[in-house]
């Protein structure tokens, strides 16, 4: 993230591999940012932002909304857990999980990616924390 202050506002520039956010309450500032940057930069400008980093960005006149709908959606689909009972506790209460007891997964590696995309999720659904906290603890050796 890089912030440019001047008299009149801000510019903020989030920056991830090749995804770009341009922000800020200078229109001036973010102009000349985007012309300075198309100068030594191959990059297109898709106008305002609707989805970034698997977040859903709506603006209205009450304030910025960032959800994770899609991400989520796009998660349950790749796990194949489309068709699994919603429950509203994903974990049963007071449950104490070992990392002896039960066969080592077949597919670890798929494991460690649902989990880290579930680090992810987080950010917009606190509700899942703690289990996610629990499950994370397993991904060197899950069973």
């Amino acid at each position: 993230m890089f912030i440019r202050t001047i008299k009149h506002g801000i510019c903020i520039i989030l920056l991830y591999v090749d995804d770009i956010l341009i922000s800020g309450n200078d229109l001036t500032s973010i102009k000349d940012v985007k012309l300075r940057l198309q100068e030594e930069f191959q990059m297109k400008d898709l106008r305002e932002v609707s989805y970034f980093l698997g977040l859903k960005i709506s603006l209205s006149k009450r304030g910025i909304y960032i959800h994770q709908q899609k991400y989520a959606l796009d998660l349950v689909s790749s796990a194949r857990l489309n068709d699994v009972k919603v429950v509203g506790t994903p974990m049963e209460l007071n449950v104490k999980l070992s990392t002896h007891v039960g066969d080592p997964l077949l597919q670890p590696t798929m494991y460690r990616k649902l989990v880290g995309s579930l680090i992810y999720l987080i950010m917009t659904r606190l509700n899942i924390a703690y289990v996610v906290h629990v499950v994370s603890q397993f991904v060197s050796d899950p069973r």
